[in-house]
């Protein structure tokens, strides 16, 4: 696919898209029915073993080479004291990614996943979304694309994360925008917020949805978003175009996903959610879009660090698929 150019691309890009391969899921379901256990008995495994076979298009996949990617941004909200950091942390955080001094950094080596960190003009941040847009659709397209083109298209799973300063606020509005009601229903503590901090992020929130209300997917993205979340959208969409599955992570990325829901439920048809944050806004996002976390661990530090564990989740799922032995092979009576 060629770099995204405008919003209107998107009313029909769900059609251009690949889709799965439902006769491989088919016999991938062959498959695990005839293994030497009860069908079904490994329960979300088997599906994890079907989803990763239709969409690498084999029967029996493999995860030779799983890719994390970090986005990193800043927020013109911030002015706003909606986070217990300054935005200076953002760009220290980044440093500590490149150094491997962070959570996902870990999680990623134990989970056999390369990580990538992408800064999003981390000295300039978006503008503040309660007085005008937060990016322009040009910023946002540029943001998408920056994304689409960090994917490794060599990757038999992509693992989604982000770092920015005040983007759990981010998270609540798009969520709100997205799937109704109230600031108060999304927003959370986010890396800390107090009492008081939480009062300020439902303000900011509220404020921001009076403004850019009865958009589309798009649009809600650049109007409450931020350039990581779009960048998020856009190596979603890179991992579509190469049928790469992705696991995504918590609140700050589904909700990111989200203003792709909105455009087309089917663009997330590729994707899994690695586990239900301990952010409470998470659950009724994953519950609006008729998706299950694999995992509930009660996280709530982003950077993709739910996703990255739960590549193992994944991985031992295609290990099961692919080694155990079928009733045939091992001599043992079907019954």
């Amino acid at each position: 696919m060629q770099p995204f150019e405008s919003f209107a691309e998107f009313a029909t890009l769900a059609d251009r898209l690949p889709a799965a391969d439902e006769a491989i899921r088919a016999e991938a379901q062959a498959r695990q029915d005839s293994l030497t256990k009860p069908q079904g008995s490994l329960g979300r495994l088997e599906e994890l073993a079907l989803h990763w076979a239709a969409w690498r298009g084999t029967v029996r996949p493999e995860i030779k080479k799983a890719q994390g990617i970090v986005f990193a941004g800043n927020h013109g909200i911030c002015v706003h004291g909606v986070a217990p950091f300054p935005q200076e942390v953002t760009v220290q955080m980044v440093a500590n990614f490149e150094a491997g001094g962070a959570g996902i950094n870990q999680l990623c080596r134990a989970a056999g996943a390369e990580l990538k960190v992408v800064k999003l003009d981390l000295d300039r941040p978006t503008q503040d979304f309660t007085t005008a847009p937060a990016m322009t659709e040009a910023e946002t397209i540029a943001a998408l694309n920056v994304g689409f083109a960090s994917v490794d298209t060599d990757a038999d799973a992509l693992i989604i994360g982000e770092m920015g300063v005040g983007n759990s606020t981010i998270a609540a509005a798009l969520a709100a925008a997205v799937f109704g009601g109230p600031a108060v229903d999304w927003v959370g503590p986010g890396t800390g917020s107090d009492a008081e901090g939480i009062k300020r992020k439902i303000a900011v929130v509220d404020k921001g949805l009076a403004l850019h209300s009865g958009l589309g997917g798009m649009e809600t993205l650049a109007a409450l978003g931020g350039r990581e979340q779009a960048a998020m959208c856009g190596a979603i969409l890179g991992a579509r175009a190469a049928r790469i599955p992705v696991i995504l992570d918590g609140f700050i990325c589904t909700s990111a996903a989200g203003t792709l829901y909105k455009v087309d439920p089917r663009l997330l048809d590729h994707c899994v959610v690695g586990h239900s944050s301990a952010e409470p806004g998470h659950r009724l996002m994953l519950e609006a879009m008729g998706k299950r976390a694999l995992m509930q661990m009660d996280m709530r530090l982003g950077e993709g660090t739910g996703a990255a564990l739960a590549l193992g989740v994944v991985r031992a799922a295609l290990e099961c698929h692919n080694g155990m032995a079928t009733f045939a092979e091992a001599g043992v009576s079907e019954g």
